[in-house]
């Protein structure tokens, strides 16, 4: 038995107040449709209540793995997938570069770009060792991520500071979101000390004179302790896999035991390589794995940058990506569950996450359940709902 799921991140959305439809409503997605029509359809709640609807409590949830037992910060889960050893003692923070708008007064100025125009990982690297090489300590060090999603490690520190994700803050002047409590003094003192690094850097001019957004600050967030998860072969009885751009999922996959093959070209964007995605779905199927997660995070992307037409787009990839993998498994010839959903929704009138709960499908070929509903967040009120996201994979197990 193989059991696949298909998560395209934020896909849920609000009516949109012009059509009075969402985007997975005006979507030309019929593998969707196909597939919440002949299985399961319903609502999962991701986001257990009173934790913050961030990707990595939610895809936790979705993987088996209860977020109010596991989960220890979203940065950790991103430096494993880095490489970076954490001591016991250390503290991971995820570090964006972003284009904040140019006030002389740090606290007047705009995040116009959580993303700094979704930097390539080659440019953001450059400038993170200059960073790196600028402000690094024995008390802190600098690691280049995938993008603009990088990696900081305070030796000796602390979780009690209070920081903002760049994304929910997005048109916003950051005086109310610069970091506050205990510690805040030292991660803000670097925030403001990264713009006079990134001033004048060769690869802003270059990116400036391609009209393409600068990276102005480093961006603190997200912090953590080193994550302890346990094996995923152990607690379900499945070899896994995780088939992803972004070093979060990949770092709960190596946290957890599975394989993360990297894909060339996997960007985490409307750009992806969506093909080589499929085929590394395909091949671990075919090398031995009994379960492969595959996520998408352009819908998510798109949902942050309020890009509705990018968001409908993504989601036709998705759509597109579920159809290659259906036709796989049929072609097979034997049983397997294919389950697709998003791990949070993501609005377009927010541009950030939201914690209610999301459309979820689950079919499976030796029991077909024909609920004759369409993927979307008003058909799935009609069918099941599962009050845990963790339901997903003991439904598919039938445990």
């Amino acid at each position: 038995m193989k059991y696949v799921i298909v998560l395209g991140d934020g896909m849920a959305d609000f009516p949109d107040k012009t059509t009075g439809k969402t985007p997975l409503e005006l979507a030309q997605k019929p593998t969707m449709d196909r597939l919440s029509a002949m299985g399961t359809t319903g609502l999962v709640q991701t986001i257990p209540q009173g934790m913050k609807p961030g990707s990595d409590v939610a895809n936790l949830s979705v993987m088996g793995y209860d977020p109010k037992i596991y989960y220890s910060g979203r940065s950790p889960l991103e430096a494993a997938s880095m490489g970076i050893d954490m001591e016991d003692t250390d503290v991971a923070i995820r570090c964006n570069l972003v284009t904040l708008s140019d006030e002389p007064e740090y606290a007047e100025k705009t995040m116009l770009d959580y993303s700094a125009g979704e930097i390539g990982t080659a440019e953001g690297n450059a400038l993170m060792k200059s960073v790196q090489q600028a402000l690094r300590n024995n008390e802190f060090q600098f690691f280049g991520g995938v993008s603009y999603r990088n990696c900081l490690i305070w030796k000796h520190g602390t979780l009690a500071a209070d920081l903002t994700p760049p994304h929910d803050i997005s048109g916003k002047t950051v005086r109310d979101y610069l970091p506050k409590g205990e510690g805040s003094d030292k991660l803000f003192a670097l925030m403001k000390k990264s713009e006079t690094v990134l001033k004048g850097h060769p690869v802003n001019t270059n990116r400036m004179a391609r009209g393409v957004n600068p990276a102005t600050s480093i961006w603190l967030w997200g912090a953590g302790s080193k994550p302890k998860l346990d094996s995923f072969k152990d607690k379900y009885g499945l070899q896994g896999a995780v088939i992803s751009a972004v070093d979060l999922l990949k770092g709960i996959a190596k946290g957890a035991g599975m394989r993360s093959p990297d894909v060339e070209g996997a960007t985490g964007t409307l750009d992806t390589n969506a093909e080589g995605k499929v085929d590394a779905v395909l091949e671990c199927l075919d090398s031995g794995c009994d379960f492969v997660y595959l996520h998408v995070e352009a819908p998510d992307e798109c949902g942050h940058q309020g890009d509705a037409l990018g968001k409908v787009k993504a989601i036709e990839l998705v759509d597109g990506m579920l159809k290659k993998i259906w036709d796989y498994l049929d072609s097979k010839g034997e049983p397997y569950v294919l389950a697709l959903l998003p791990d949070h929704a993501t609005p377009l009138c927010l541009r950030t996450h939201t914690s209610g709960p999301v459309p979820y499908a689950i079919y499976k070929s030796n029991k077909p359940a024909y609920s004759g509903l369409k993927f979307t967040e008003s058909e799935a009120q009609k069918g099941d709902y599962l009050p845990e996201g963790q339901k997903i994979i003991l439904t598919m197990l039938e445990k």
